[in-house]
């Protein structure tokens, strides 16, 4: 793997969902997913029923997930590309995922698991430079 691949991973593992993103029937969509990483490979946890896993399965996705809503000074997103399969975890594996949920919009959630093998990963990072009460100061002087 790539530094910048063993990078993403290292972030990935930090969050425990993210999106899947393909096309269903020629429009595209996002999915909400829980994953885990498994031998450098990410393994997602979603709800059958909404029927997304059959867009995913043999196609190409992008899988992303990211800490911006996280509250934390360094904010990154990473993004996955490579194609997904339908598989049956280990048990050990199924362990990593945590509890499942109860419902999924109502509906008794029934878990359908895919594995991505990436091709290609992507890290992008945003830096707070300065405290929210600073940055009037600097706006100020960017006006000058």
């Amino acid at each position: 793997m790539s530094p910048d691949e063993l990078r993403a991973i290292e972030l990935l593992r930090r969050v425990p969902y993210g999106r899947v993103a393909t096309s269903m029937r020629a429009l595209p969509f996002l999915a909400a997913a829980r994953h885990i990483v498994v031998d450098g490979r990410v393994v997602l946890r979603m709800h059958a029923g909404f029927g997304y896993h059959r867009a995913c399965h043999g196609s190409v996705v992008a899988y992303g997930a990211d800490n911006l809503n996280s509250g934390e000074r360094d904010l990154w997103s990473v993004q996955f590309t490579g194609t997904a399969e339908m598989i049956e975890p280990a048990t050990a594996d199924l362990e990593l995922f945590g509890p499942t949920p109860c419902s999924a919009d109502g509906d008794l959630f029934d878990p359908v698991y895919l594995r991505i093998d990436p091709q290609f990963a992507t890290v992008h990072t945003l830096s707070r430079w300065e405290t929210p009460e600073a940055a009037p100061q600097r706006r100020l002087q960017h006006q000058r």
